[in-house]
């Protein structure tokens, strides 16, 4: 077996087997037990928490949630929902419950998808209190024709809600020779779910286990695996000044493990080198891909381009979540995720990752314009026309900016890569790039 397939195959059967049945959410044991699983096999993983109830930018971590069981009991006797066949069967954050109710009390509490009737759907109320249950619409049929309207139904949900919790994610840092860094950033937050969840730590799993073994990589990578939206509020609000002074592009993975399609999401105006690069990668992979618009967005490209945010980091899906009819139900699962669906996930980031690796991004290292004259790059008699080889250089400077890479630069000041090569070089020597 290639080394890539056996690869994939290792993290798929982990994700399958032991990631899958986990009942995961913003916080809680799930997403511990989640991360305790990824840094059995990195064992450089660190793992983080923040206390319940913090203030980050303008959210708050909310209380830490478990549950322990939940089902519902009809008149018979017969548990008809049961939580522990489906960690689905239970809307995400549900209060704790213990009461006899009627049936239209229990309908009003029931959720289900009419165009979908074999499918059970993934509902949260994570700020909001609130309690329900999920079925396919199957059986809320039957039920509705089952029972009468004075029938009573026993509701028992074990959750707890603590002020006192925790929220939780995992960090990981593949030291590179720069202190440019690519961020490369998946979620843990969803119940058993293949794609929309899993497929994200799948890929990258699959990526640290690639890049922790090259030797002098030009730039450091950090992974990530966060849960989604107020995870990433969370961690931008306690690393948001290191991540604007060293992130050079990076990608937001989720949705990577169908066969279906390839497609993506540009950051907000489609002009960072994690854009590029990206473009760059189906283009030399060969593939048919579709870009969705920022306007479109969903996942946590939301939070890293945020304005005051604006991290270069694009998106990287198969197919775009709410864009396959699976999503956020019990039918993504493990035959919608394949393992030649994560390779494709795989191949495409890991080919912009190296793009990126490759990229020269310089970045002034002086404030406003440098002191040239001391230097020895600017003349020191003041003439009529300043030669043009001190113009290239004051050129390059301006758009010495960090965002732009030297082929850019090379457009914009009308040189050669060459030309533009031997001024980044001089530059560095003389200590005004970096």
């Amino acid at each position: 077996m290639p080394l890539m397939d056996s690869r994939i195959k290792k993290y798929y059967d982990i994700a399958k087997i032991k990631l899958y049945p986990i009942c995961r959410s913003l916080t809680g044991n799930g997403t511990r037990k989640t991360l305790k699983i990824i840094k059995k096999q990195f064992p450089k993983l660190k793992i983080f928490k923040e206390k319940s109830g913090k203030k980050v930018f303008d959210w708050n971590i909310p209380p830490e949630w478990n549950i322990q069981n939940a089902y519902v009991i009809d008149k018979f006797g017969n548990k008809i929902i049961d939580f522990k066949k489906n960690n689905l069967h239970i809307v995400g954050y549900s209060i704790p419950v213990n009461k006899k109710i009627k049936k239209d009390e229990l309908f009003k509490h029931l959720h289900s998808i009419p165009n979908q009737p074999k499918a059970i759907p993934y509902i949260t109320s994570y700020y909001k209190r609130y309690w329900g249950f999920c079925v396919s619409d199957e059986k809320k049929k039957l039920f509705q024709k089952k029972y009468g309207k004075y029938d009573k139904f026993k509701v028992v949900i074990k959750s707890s809600l603590n002020k006192f919790g925790h929220l939780n994610y995992g960090e990981l840092l593949i030291k590179g020779k720069s202190q440019q860094e690519i961020l490369i950033s998946t979620y843990i937050c969803h119940p058993s779910m293949a794609n929309n969840e899993l497929s994200g730590p799948i890929v990258s799993m699959c990526l640290i286990d690639y890049f922790k073994k090259i030797k002098n990589l030009e730039k450091s990578i950090r992974f990530l695996f966060i849960p989604e939206t107020i995870g990433s509020i969370t961690y931008l609000s306690k690393n948001l000044d290191y991540l604007k002074n060293n992130i050079i592009g990076g990608y937001n993975l989720s949705c990577v493990g169908d066969e279906k399609n390839h497609s993506c999401m540009f950051t907000k105006y489609n002009n960072t080198q994690s854009d590029k690069a990206l473009f760059i990668a189906y283009k030399k992979l060969r593939l048919k891909f579709k870009v969705y618009s920022f306007l479109k967005r969903g996942s946590d490209e939301r939070q890293y381009c945020s304005p005051g945010v604006d991290l270069p980091i694009a998106s990287i899906f198969r197919t775009k979540y709410g864009e396959y009819p699976e999503y956020h139900t019990s039918l993504d699962n493990f035959k919608l995720v394949t393992k030649k669906g994560i390779k494709g996930g795989f191949k495409v980031t890991k080919k912009a990752i190296e793009i990126l690796l490759k990229t020269i991004i310089p970045k002034n290292k002086i404030i406003c314009e440098p002191q040239m004259g001391k230097r020895n790059l600017y003349p020191s008699i003041s003439t009529k026309k300043p030669k043009k080889n001190t113009r290239n250089l004051m050129n390059f400077l301006q758009y010495c900016d960090g965002k732009n890479s030297l082929k850019d630069i090379s457009k914009q000041i009308k040189l050669s890569d060459i030309q533009t090569k031997k001024i980044y070089l001089l530059l560095k020597k003389n200590k005004l790039v970096e």
